[in-house]
């Protein structure tokens, strides 16, 4: 089997497979909403035939929520699972888009040629790269290079209801060698990335309670302890002067990144400066000693994300209030125990409780980090094989978000898995003007072919 056919048929079908990708976008398969759900049967049961025309036996499972699409098709002794979903986010507020989100169409900006509708990048776009790569090998070579099993979901962007009971009724028709995930991003224009780590999440609601009922400051103001002080100073207890977070037993289970990684970082030129001002600021505020990098990928966080309490309105009120709220988040790397963790948190905040004052606590979801097994071979010749299709060569990153569908098929299947996608920070995936750069569908699907080719 040579590369260069499949790579010459997936260039002279680029017009055609724009053509099938806008099919697909042009399904209102909106998982959110129950008024979709038809949609996203249709959407589910598109994906399927369009597998199917490729010789893979694929079909649509039943669910409680949306259906899942699973696939077989290759022979060989590596085996691959491709992860996709085929759901997409609401259009509101549709008045901010410049065309009807579900009629998409090519555009042409001062970047270059980008596709445009909802779910061109979030993950429609993303999903037929790699469809579009496998139909490149069968055109050519009548097979696909390798064993692959498709199995694609239509409820990520609804929390994923149905998807961990799914993979463990079929663990065994779902497990592979790696799993591979297009949904992520480039590290920057011309530089293709692959995610090896992601940090965990916990997630924590606090209530500090003082007095019965809100109390007049004029009448209590002094004697009375003000729960919102009470929490301030929580709050402000977070973080040393150095950055670091001070909830005990915080650092356990973090490990050091390897030499040889922050090397590679290093060589990735990364501007702060030009990161955060965009947003409007200029100075990184993690911990001391540590590089920007270092701090989005590889270093736990402390953050609160919402703190009310008192009055709030118009004007003004002179209150004491009986109760004060904060939203607060952690972001895990390595070994953290998000259970030890969350617990932890909670003990700090109680020994802090001055007389008169109790807290109260609402979890909002834990999930541990994910960091893949590089040593694995097949990571250094899909790394290698991006490099050869881009400018700049591919990198291992890490994501400062959570994409639980990797800890799913680590902690549920005991797989690793490769996280390549080819999407921009500019895509405005969630929002409206959904985009996704010509460029990334096509090189995106031509390095697949050529990551399919390195690994079978």
């Amino acid at each position: 089997m040579t590369l260069a056919a499949v790579l010459d048929r997936i260039d002279s079908d680029l017009p055609h497979a724009t053509e099938r990708l806008f099919e697909l976008m042009r399904i209102p398969s909106i998982s959110t909403d129950p008024d979709h759900a038809g949609d996203c049967a249709r959407a589910a049961e598109h994906v399927a035939a369009e597998l199917r025309a490729l010789g893979i036996e694929a079909e649509t499972r039943i669910t409680p929520g949306h259906p899942m699409v699973v696939g077989h098709g290759g022979s060989g002794d590596r085996h691959l699972l491709f992860y996709g979903h085929y759901d997409v986010q609401p259009v509101d507020p549709l008045e901010l888009w410049d065309r009807d989100p579900f009629d998409p169409a090519l555009e042409q900006t001062p970047a270059g040629t980008v596709i445009r509708g909802r779910g061109a990048a979030d993950d429609k776009g993303q999903l037929m790269t790699f469809i579009e790569a496998c139909r490149a090998w069968v055109a050519v070579h009548g097979s696909l290079p390798c064993r692959i099993t498709f199995f694609l979901e239509g409820e990520e962007e609804s929390g994923s209801p149905s998807l961990v009971p799914f993979m463990e009724e079929n663990r065994e028709e779902l497990s592979a060698d790696v799993a591979l995930i297009c949904d992520t991003g480039m590290f920057s224009e011309g530089t293709p990335a692959i995610t090896t780590m992601l940090r965990g999440l916990v997630g924590e609601e606090v209530t500090i309670t003082g007095p019965s009922k809100d109390l007049h400051s004029g009448q209590f103001g002094g004697p009375a302890m003000n729960p919102i002080r009470v929490l301030a100073g929580v709050v402000a207890g977070l973080h040393d002067a150095a950055g670091r977070v001070t909830v005990p037993g915080f650092y356990d289970g973090v490990p050091e990144m390897p030499e040889d990684i922050l090397e590679q970082w290093e060589a990735l030129n990364f501007d702060a400066g030009d990161f955060l001002g965009k947003v409007g600021l200029s100075h990184p505020a993690g911990e001391a000693g540590r590089t920007p990098l270092e701090q989005l990928w590889a270093r736990p966080t402390c953050e609160v994300n919402g703190i009310w309490g008192g009055y709030t309105g118009k004007g003004f009120k002179t209150v004491l209030p009986a109760k004060a709220h904060a939203k607060i988040s952690f972001r895990l790397v390595g070994d953290q125990d998000p259970a030890a963790v969350r617990e932890n948190f909670r003990q700090m905040v109680r020994d802090k409780m001055p007389p008169d004052c109790t807290a109260s606590f609402h979890e909002h979801g834990a999930a541990p980090a994910s960091q893949m097994e590089i040593s694995d071979p097949a990571f250094a010749a899909a790394r290698a094989a991006l490099s050869d299709e881009w400018p700049n060569p591919a990198a291992y990153v890490g994501g400062g978000g959570s994409i639980p569908i990797a800890g799913y098929f680590k902690t549920v299947l005991n797989m690793d898995s490769m996280l390549i996608g080819f999407g921009r920070d500019d895509d405005q995936i969630h929002s409206p003007n959904e985009k996704y750069d010509m460029e990334s569908f096509h090189r995106g699907t031509r390095s697949w072919a050529r990551i399919l080719d390195a690994l079978r």
